[in-house]
């Protein structure tokens, strides 16, 4: 037989047992559909890293009070966070710096406090995290740039640098340059916006330390929620952050049992995350695959009832000179049509799943994603279908080729 004529019959099979055969297809739809939507989000996800992080600073390291097994530290000029620790031992405070005036390889530190607070302008409050820094030093430390006005410089006082989402979308109406903030009863001028990020520093107001201790509760002069330090290149941050450490146990009386401060490189925290989102993407897609298997014992499933009902057609075409391999194949290209036709709607649903994440306003990595399904997975998802469906008819497909014709003819 020529192969049309295989795909003729195994059409012909398709077609006569539509209902059967569409719930098979539907399990196939549902496990391509998911595995493709949770790659496309994972590849997405990995582009959007690798995005940031040729913009991130890969040299910044951030030392921030209680240990690491205890908390998460704050990430470099970042504007989250809490008021300055409660215990006085535990405190990062101006003598720390100058212990840390020796290390080589530092090209810039400086202390910070952070906290939230109400802020009002023209009437409407929000809370919003205010985070004050050493303008001597941070306008040379920052990555941020100021999309409109200016950074920080060493004689403000009461003046702030805001995010984006502050200027433009925190109140109704949007605030500019030179416009005034009230803070805990006190006026600040905002004298640049930065640029916008797509993160949780685009809602942060940066000030001088000097006027943010006024301002934020709790907080003490001398007293850092963390220390911010910018090594001179990124290949020596690592041994900067382990002199940093050693120094800092070195000058607090502490060893690594007791130890009560945490040192933080980018690059770790970028590693940390690159894991963290590999874990789930993998676990997400095993979770998937389970559909996969179902779908795969469903065209099994469907192929033996096939085999069982054509017995009698398939004695007959033995009967007129058919052979094994021509059985073989008929039944062969039934089930991968059927993994094809389910692998087609199931990229299409896997593509509807794509473009249902950004419509979700799913925030990942501190901005939204822009979500699409490459050709590449398209044409795995097609790959994937097609194979599930040959490997599980390879079984009833190969039973119905060893059937004898007279046996076949005589069953009911």
């Amino acid at each position: 037989m020529r192969s049309s004529s295989y795909l003729k019959m195994a059409l012909t099979i398709l077609l006569h047992s539509k209902i059967r055969s569409w719930l098979t297809i539907i399990g196939i739809v549902i496990g391509v559909g998911a595995v493709v939507g949770i790659m496309s989000l994972s590849e997405n996800m990995q582009k959007d890293m690798e995005a940031r992080l040729s913009e991130m600073d890969l040299t910044a390291i951030t030392i921030s009070p209680g240990s690491s097994k205890a908390m998460m530290a704050m990430g470099p000029g970042g504007g989250g966070g809490g008021s300055s620790s409660s215990s006085e031992d535990t405190n990062l405070t101006k003598k720390d710096i100058m212990a840390l005036r020796s290390v080589d390889g530092i090209q810039y530190m400086y202390g910070q406090i952070s906290g939230k607070e109400d802020v009002y302008f023209l009437g409407e409050e929000a809370e919003l995290s205010i985070t004050g820094v050493d303008p001597q030093v941070w306008q040379y430390a920052t990555t941020d740039t100021a999309e409109s006005g200016r950074l920080l410089e060493p004689s403000d006082n009461y003046v702030a640098v805001i995010g984006s989402g502050v200027a433009e979308d925190v109140f109704d109406n949007e605030v500019g340059l030179n416009q005034v903030l009230t803070i805990a009863g006190k006026s600040v001028r905002v004298v640049g916006i930065l640029e916008s990020e797509g993160g949780s520093g685009d809602n942060s107001i940066i000030m001088p330390i000097d006027a943010a201790v006024t301002l934020i509760e709790d907080a003490e002069p001398d007293v850092y929620d963390s220390i911010i330090v910018k090594a001179e290149s990124m290949e020596i941050a690592e041994n900067v952050s382990a002199e940093i450490e050693e120094k800092l146990m070195l000058s607090r009386h502490v060893t690594e049992k007791d130890q009560d401060f945490s040192v933080t490189t980018s690059a770790s925290m970028v590693e940390t995350a690159s894991d963290m989102m590999e874990s789930m993407t993998l676990f997400l897609a095993a979770i998937a695959g389970v559909s996969l298997v179902v779908g795969a014992v469903g065209i099994a499933n469907t192929m033996f009832t096939s085999v069982m009902e054509k017995t009698r057609e398939i004695g007959t075409m033995k009967a007129i000179g058919a052979t094994n391999r021509d059985i073989l194949m008929i039944f062969m290209m039934n089930s991968a049509l059927v993994g094809l036709v389910g692998g087609i709607l199931g990229v299409i649903a896997g593509s509807l799943i794509t473009a249902l994440f950004p419509l979700l306003g799913m925030q990942m990595m501190g901005g939204s994603v822009s979500v699409s399904l490459s050709p590449r997975l398209t044409i795995f998802g097609l790959t994937v279908a097609v194979a599930v469906g040959v490997i599980s008819g390879v079984v009833p497909a190969f039973q119905a080729s060893r059937m004898k014709p007279v046996d076949a003819l005589r069953y009911e």
